[in-house]
């Protein structure tokens, strides 16, 4: 009964299959393979706009990157409070970017409203120079932004001076609750950089940072040289990606993830002693539960994350690719059981 992440799951079989076929013959090194040629023209494709992608192992060396194309060392980066970028990643930002500050904001459900964004920017404009806002999707509160709410932070952006980062280490998860194209998620709305996740949604390293502008991509070659982050071998992470968006496989997996996120959610919901506390639009599902319900699920194998920012005995499960019927069903029967 692990639902602690999505982390925890393991590749899918498709991804595993497409590092088979890299495994054969020999290709050119450091990016020139045909692999990671064919990725760009299918991540264009996937974005209907000349997309640039940068396959990394990382999602921090993802996020640190492209935000350090955004800011100069002596910029302010805005993020939600609950960001992975200001509450996971130990200065990786700070240290990618070469000293820009994070600036955090403070809002229901994890989304950045635009008036907040505003407000925040008032209140810090000596403290760094204003440069990009970064949003999460889908959210560390498991909520999503709507194709409307990111047009409205673009907006919002471009009137301050700021460019727009988004960490979409759940990315997927939040277009197939959203049932759109995943530009008007992005370039359409105003999103200049994408750390783009897939290791949370079934490939076995990979991530991708995707811009939209050559000036930015060329720069990004340069800082991931130096940092350290250019993979010899790059047609295995390319391999990973190409499989993962062919036949629209990103979005069957993270759609597997976010039914089961929903079930569960709807199980607990109706459970007089457990409470739902987050909107459940992705693959995450919050609730608060009883000092002895933690302890017993524990005790019984279950592993999953204390929250205690959401408020006292909430916990997060986090439901993924691979997540089956059966451990949800173990869950709740557990649950059951509680003394």
């Amino acid at each position: 009964m692990n639902l602690k992440s999505d982390n925890v799951l393991g590749c899918a079989p498709e991804i595993l299959d497409a590092l088979a076929r890299a495994n054969t013959g020999t290709d050119a090194s450091y990016g020139a393979d045909a692999i990671t040629a064919r990725l760009q023209a299918r991540v264009s494709d996937l974005f209907e706009h000349e997309a640039f992608v940068l396959p990394v192992s990382t999602g921090i060396a993802a996020n640190g990157l492209s935000l350090s194309v955004l800011t100069p060392p002596w910029g302010a980066i805005y993020c939600h409070d609950l960001a992975h970028i200001a509450r996971d990643e130990w200065c990786a930002p700070e240290f990618f970017t070469g000293g820009a500050r994070l600036q955090t904001i403070h809002t229901p459900h994890a989304r950045i409203t635009p008036d907040a964004l505003a407000a925040r920017v008032t209140a810090t404009l000596y403290a760094a120079h204003p440069s990009v806002v970064s949003i999460t999707q889908a959210t560390e509160a498991g909520t999503v932004y709507t194709v409307d709410a990111v047009q409205a932070i673009g907006e919002q952006a471009r009137s301050l001076g700021l460019a727009l980062h988004m960490d979409g280490a759940r990315f997927a998860n939040a277009v197939a609750a959203l049932g759109c194209r995943p530009a008007d998620l992005t370039w359409r709305a105003g999103v200049d950089a994408v750390a783009l996740g897939a290791a949370k949604n079934g490939t076995m390293t990979a991530e991708a940072i995707v811009v939209f502008r050559r000036d930015r991509f060329d720069e990004l070659e340069h800082r991931r040289r130096r940092a350290g982050h250019v993979s010899s071998k790059m047609r295995f992470l390319s391999a990973q990606l190409e499989a993962y968006f062919t036949d629209d496989l990103w979005l069957h997996l993270a759609r597997h993830a976010n039914t089961q996120a929903a079930r569960l959610s709807q199980r607990l919901a109706q459970r007089a002693d457990v409470t739902v506390v987050q909107p459940v639009e992705a693959n995450l599902v919050f609730v608060a539960l009883s000092d002895a319900q933690t302890r017993h699920l524990r005790t019984c194998g279950a592993e999953f994350l204390d929250w205690p920012s959401l408020g006292h005995g909430v916990v997060r499960f986090v439901c993924g690719w691979a997540t089956s019927d059966a451990t949800i069903d173990q869950l709740l029967a557990t649950l059951d059981t509680t003394p």
